[in-house]
């Protein structure tokens, strides 16, 4: 059986990976459960799979949550450290990392020091500190097993291995907004942005796909999982997100991955590698497609792809800054404080302000978040 912390229980990818876990109950257990504030989905969560460990991110919910947890044995933590621990929770045989922001960073680090495997589906973990935990991975010789869509299919595209790669196919829907002129997306609202018209997701992801700020970040969490420098990751706009990602050989020929728009399937992939294990969810049926197109991206009309491409090869602090200021910048947008067109526009502010560090350390890749969070909230 295998053992799975998963932090991020009670977020979109944690719920839709409790759902996996219930299809193979004889081949998973869940050892541990961290949320961020939800104690009423935690508590259902713990009492349904009786994990070791729960813990809850936010410390004002503790109280809360322990009343809740009577029935509970085990242990109840609180915050980072708390995070920390259930990654490297000695029980745990991989840890997958759903949490959503740079808060998934320290908790990686302390698994892969455990020697955990990682699914991970945080890509701001690598955005922040790629150079970091892919250098520790290797050293304490544990998988990075993604998790996203494109980085799973690129991933299973790669199996035998990287030799005559010429460049790697990131594809995108395009968002709920590719068509929109920019007077059209000036009137975009937090409603209107919610509704992606092929995945479900978090709303955080969400309006990151209505940005393309998401296939930014993912760009960057693709140059650090396969090594590819950014002159060779082309962003593909795909919108009806059948293949969800390709790889193009340096003899012309292109392997690309399909699928049913599922998270469950790259999550389950993850659980089950290298092995691949029979599940009753929908088949594609080639005969009722009736149509596959794509197209470049407009960085003209989306600025925040670009910015992605342009922090990422700027390398240092740069990715870091750009992933903490999106993060409070789309609060905002949410929060209905900020317009649509506002995110980009801060953001290449922030970024023109920002004094980078090459090669940063944890303590650098985590005062350059501060700092860029706090700088946008004074913008405000």
């Amino acid at each position: 059986m295998k053992r799975i912390s998963l932090l991020g229980s009670t977020g979109s990818i944690g719920r839709q990976t409790t759902q996996v876990v219930d299809w193979f109950p004889d081949e998973f257990s869940l050892v541990a459960l961290a949320a961020y504030g939800n104690t009423e989905l935690l508590c259902e969560q713990a009492e349904k799979y009786r994990p070791e460990v729960v813990v809850i991110f936010d410390e004002n919910k503790y109280r809360e949550l322990k009343e809740k947890l009577h029935f509970f044995q085990g242990e109840i933590l609180t915050g980072i450290e708390g995070l920390c621990q259930a990654a490297a929770w000695e029980s745990a045989d991989i840890v997958v990392t759903a949490v959503s922001g740079v808060v998934g960073l320290l908790p990686t680090v302390k698994g892969i020091e455990a020697g955990k495997d990682i699914a991970l589906a945080n890509k701001e973990t690598l955005v922040a500190g790629g150079h970091i935990v892919m250098e520790l991975a290797e050293k304490h010789q544990v998988k990075i097993l993604p998790v996203d869509s494109e980085h799973s299919a690129i991933f299973q595209c790669l199996e035998q291995g990287k030799e005559g790669v010429e460049k790697i196919l990131l594809t995108a829907s395009g968002g709920p907004f590719r068509n929109f002129g920019r007077e059209e997306l000036k009137n975009v609202t937090p409603q209107m942005a919610l509704k992606h018209p092929t995945w479900n997701m978090g709303p955080k992801v969400t309006v990151d796909s209505a940005t393309m700020m998401n296939k930014g970040l993912e760009v960057m969490e693709a140059h650090w999982l396969f090594g590819v420098g950014y002159d060779n990751i082309k962003v593909v706009v795909h919108p009806q997100s059948i293949i969800h990602s390709m790889v193009q050989y340096q003899d012309g020929s292109i392997l690309g991955h399909l699928g049913k728009t599922d998270m469950r399937i790259p999550i389950q992939y993850a659980l089950t590698y290298p092995k691949r294990w029979k599940n009753n969810l929908e088949r594609i049926d080639f005969a009722q497609l009736s149509n596959i197109t794509f197209a470049d991206p407009d960085v003209d009309r989306f600025p925040a792809l670009r910015l992605a491409f342009q922090a990422g090869k700027a390398g240092g602090t740069y990715p870091t800054v750009l992933n903490a200021a999106n993060e409070i910048l789309v609060q905002q947008f949410l929060q209905g404080e900020i317009g649509f067109l506002d995110i980009p526009t801060v953001l290449e502010n922030i970024l023109a302000k920002h004094k980078q560090v090459l090669n940063p350390s944890l303590e650098e890749i985590m005062e350059a978040d501060r700092w860029a969070r706090s700088t946008v909230r004074k913008a405000g």
